[in-house]
């Protein structure tokens, strides 16, 4: 059994689960052809995605790359960018369809929710879009952390918070897959584009191994064999990673810091 470990958890909602054991298993054939030792045969699904990204033996994931710039214990490899179509990579700001508000800045001392400190899509995007509007002091009244993005989708739909970002690709998925759950929801605003969510791998990870998950990457994007699998992942393309690739992300952060809204209140 290998100790290698591969995982697309980031964007897996169960309708996706066909598509992306299908993507993996292009990807592993072409490691394993390129002589890449211990390639697993599976996704791991078993744990929490923070815990595969802290992982040692991680060969091949997806990142939030607002952790990769902000936890400098986080010790990943960047390998390359997912595009997904039609979706600008950011955030969709939603709240629900019969809220009378019809802007962000209408949403003071409202509720909010996101899904994670350490998440770009749900809070660092999110903070960047109230920045300009929150002065020195809190924005909102409160604000709860649920765990997931689609838990927010659900915390605003319950009436339990007012307004959240929603990482645009999940978005999407959840308006394909569950659409009864955004039915009664409106799209705000977009928040400021960011990179999208980053391919990965171990900070161990030889050289050799990285070119070898690259050319997998680019297989995958191009075989026309694959067309549905991206289409059901809503993946266009993937691009090679440079390395500023995640600058816009802390450039985000710090201009909300500068407008004195260092936390998202």
């Amino acid at each position: 059994m290998t100790d290698r470990i591969a995982s697309l958890g980031m964007y897996d909602h169960l309708e996706q689960h066909a598509a992306n054991d299908r993507l993996w298993s292009a990807i592993a054939a072409v490691l394993r052809e390129r002589g890449v030792a211990d390639v697993p045969a599976r996704l791991d699904r078993t744990r929490d995605v923070h815990a595969i990204w802290r992982d040692p033996a991680l060969l091949f994931g997806q990142a939030c790359g607002y952790p990769l710039i902000a936890d400098p214990t986080l010790d990943l490899q960047v390998i390359a960018f997912p595009i997904y179509a039609g979706r600008e990579s950011g955030s969709v700001i939603v709240a629900r369809a019969d809220d009378p508000r019809r802007a962000v800045a209408a949403f003071r001392d409202s509720r909010a929710a996101i899904n994670d400190r350490q998440s770009n899509t749900g809070m660092n995007l999110f903070r960047a879009t109230i920045a300009p509007f929150a002065g020195q002091g809190a924005f909102f009244a409160e604000v709860l952390e649920t765990g997931a993005h689609r838990a927010s989708i659900v915390a605003v739909g319950m009436g339990k918070v007012d307004l959240a970002a929603i990482d645009s690709v999940t978005y999407a998925a959840i308006a394909r897959f569950e659409p009864a759950l955004v039915t009664g929801l409106k799209i705000v605003a977009p928040s400021p584009a960011s990179p999208s969510l980053p391919f990965v791998t171990a900070a161990g990870t030889d050289a050799e191994t990285v070119a070898a998950l690259q050319s997998a990457l680019d297989h995958v994007a191009a075989d026309p064999d694959l067309a549905a699998v991206r289409e059901t992942l809503l993946l266009a393309g993937i691009i090679p990673a440079e390395p500023d690739a995640l600058a816009p992300i802390s450039t985000l952060e710090a201009e909300a810091v500068r407008a004195g809204y260092r936390t998202l209140r």
